[in-house]
């Protein structure tokens, strides 16, 4: 269980430990295995849809044998639409529902045991729709739902991002309701067993897998350990909800590339720190306190969650620092933790170039 965060990844991320560097791009794959899956082809009749039955997915994807079987498919559904000024556009770019990623439990014997309890995955992919990335943009921060406190700590979450978690169709449900009916589902088939639940994502998806963390230690009281590990993830909440977060026993691990500036957006960070419920502090960021408080009432000061494992891409001698692009990539993430070694080692001299041309969103 510490290489699921029990404690916190204490003395294992620097140097990184051999067997948490395989668990991180293990679940890595779970990631990939979704984008894979993706019909991105605008002019397919299938946009937006997964490509593969449940049964074959991570095996099409060219995952292999994991031990896993996924169990449901998720949909994500943004809450804004293409304004009706805007006509003459494809039916593609006003796509609202997409395929978003997938749920699988584990029902390996052998898999199982060397883990030491059943594990699900939960895996989301990033930003590739048109209307996403209208959500992405909508970064001020807005109370998370469902939340019982005093006010003065309210969890406030990313508008866009919430939005894609709890939008719903007169056809889908929400992603927040599949989530919910699925993890019920798990807790009663399993919850007599060693159990634990890993939500893993990449960009967008990183930001789903903590919205989607903390609903779930929110509305279940009888969750299992709850374990995040993201890759690229953009900021999606302020100091409250990584408060509530820290109570709940849920643990973060964010793999962050220095030269990647997804991860430093949106908003503003003001201290990284212990959690704390007011500045108190005048000298936080070299700023004083009254420009600290206009900025916290505009919704823009964010926290950063979690235990970081930070990487560089300029560490490596076979990628392209200049290309942003590169930065973010889901590979570039996956080929940086293959090479890490400490931050006195940033990468090994002797890694072999393990990257292709493809280039995930």
């Amino acid at each position: 269980m510490e290489y699921q965060g029990s404690n916190n990844w204490e003395c294992l991320l620097d140097p990184l430990d051999h067997t948490l560097r395989s668990e991180i791009l293990r679940y890595g794959q779970f990631v990939e295995a979704a984008y894979r899956s993706f019909d991105s082809d605008p002019m397919s009749p299938t946009y937006a849809a997964c490509r593969f039955s449940r049964n074959s997915l991570l095996t099409r994807s060219g995952f292999g044998q994991t031990g896993y079987r996924v169990t449901k498919n998720l949909r994500a559904t943004c809450g804004v639409q293409m304004p009706r000024w805007i006509g003459g556009v494809p039916s593609w770019m006003s796509t609202q529902s997409s395929w978003i990623g997938y749920v699988a439990i584990c029902q390996d014997k052998e898999e199982i045991a060397r883990l030491g309890r059943r594990d699900v995955v939960i895996a989301f992919r990033g930003t590739i729709t048109c209307l996403e990335w209208v959500e992405n943009l909508r970064a001020t921060l807005i109370e998370a739902p469902d939340y019982v406190g005093p006010k003065s700590g309210v969890p406030m979450v990313e508008r866009g991002f919430l939005s894609l978690y709890t939008s719903r169709t007169t056809i889908f449900s929400s992603l927040q309701d599949m989530i919910r009916k699925e993890i019920s589902k798990i807790i009663e088939l399993y919850g007599d067993e060693p159990l634990s639940l890993t939500i893993t994502g990449h960009s967008l998806g990183a930001a789903l897998a903590i919205l989607s963390a903390y609903d779930i230690t929110a509305t279940f009281a009888n969750a299992p350990m709850v374990t995040v590990v993201s890759f690229g993830g953009p900021r999606v909440g302020n100091r409250s909800l990584r408060c509530q977060l820290d109570k709940s026993g849920t643990r973060i691990l964010r793999i962050v590339n220095s030269d990647d500036p997804i991860p430093k957006v949106p908003g503003f960070v003001f201290e990284d720190g212990d959690d704390v419920e007011s500045t108190k502090n005048v000298h936080v960021a070299n700023l004083p306190r009254w420009i600290l408080k206009y900025v916290e009432d505009t919704q823009w000061v964010y926290a950063d969650m979690g235990q970081e494992l930070r990487l560089s891409s300029k560490k490596s001698p076979y990628l392209n620092k200049s290309n942003l692009a590169t930065c973010h990539d889901l590979k570039t993430y996956l080929h940086l933790v293959k090479g890490f070694v400490s931050s006195k080692c940033p990468f090994k001299s002797s890694f072999k170039r393990v990257l292709n041309k493809r280039t995930s969103v």
